[in-house]
């Protein structure tokens, strides 16, 4: 099987999992709340966020949030679908092999990953390692969340891979420490953490 296409996440796409209030996928409020607990939790962890990448930004739902939180730094939004470039002047890219002049200290990849077939999965986590210098956050559902019955499958695009937990978690801690919650900091980070902060 192959990763979506860039056609997948067209208009329609978006009307139905993220603008129609009955079938969205997307809660903003409980992004918010999200935003607001990853957003707390860097600051805690003392991780100094200058430069943000969404990576999959969809329709910046995080630029708010970062503008918040940390007013200082400036925020990338990629975008592979076409109609929400056009859209929303985002920067063509995918989280497969998109490239930067220099790392960020923040990176967002939400929803994004389980699009992705195996092999372009593991480009995609090894160019993360590359992309972040500091934190990153990223949201998946697992094939471990099917089976515990806590996907709404109703709301949830039949359309994506259900990866097993471990394979996100063994890609990305190549590069990162997981710190629960959906974070992860960079091994090149120099904030220190105490053992019991990191999950493994």
């Amino acid at each position: 099987m192959e990763s979506a296409a860039a056609s997948t996440f067209d208009e329609a796409y978006y009307q139905r999992y993220y603008f129609n209030k009955k079938t969205r996928v997307v809660d903003p409020r409980h992004v918010e709340q999200l935003g607001a607990f990853v957003c707390a939790y860097l600051q805690y962890l003392r991780v100094p966020v200058r430069r943000v990448l969404d990576v999959g930004c969809g329709i910046g739902l995080w630029r708010d949030i970062i503008a918040r939180h940390f007013p200082q730094a400036s925020y990338h939004g990629i975008e592979f679908s076409e109609y929400l470039c056009e859209r929303y002047g985002w920067e063509r890219g995918s989280v497969v092999d998109y490239r930067a002049r220099k790392p960020f200290d923040f990176v967002i990849c939400q929803g994004v990953l389980p699009y992705l077939a195996v092999a372009d999965l593991k480009q995609a986590m090894l160019n993360l390692g590359s992309l972040s210098q500091g934190a990153l956050y990223v949201e998946a559902v697992t094939r471990e969340d099917y089976a515990r019955d806590i996907v709404d499958e109703d709301l949830t695009d039949p359309r994506i891979f259900r990866h097993r937990a471990e394979v996100y978690r063994r890609g990305l801690s190549e590069s990162f420490l997981e710190m629960g919650g959906g974070l992860w900091l960079s091994r090149r980070s120099e904030v220190p953490v105490f053992s019991l902060e990191c999950t493994g």
